[in-house]
């Protein structure tokens, strides 16, 4: 099954400049803009912003 051009593969890197990513999916139509999620960054040893990389 072909992959949806509206879901696309995102890269979330740490704002704490650590170098930590996650990598999730985001559906286009609904957040058009920059994704920003607050998740748990090891290095850190708390919870950060991480913001869409392009």
């Amino acid at each position: 099954m072909a992959r949806s051009t509206a879901r696309p593969v995102v890269t979330l890197r740490s704002t704490a400049g650590t170098g930590v990513t996650y990598v999730t999916r985001k559906n286009r139509l609904h957040d058009p803009d920059r994704l920003v999620l607050r998740k748990y960054d090891p290095v850190v040893g708390g919870h950060v912003a991480f913001r869409e990389e392009r």
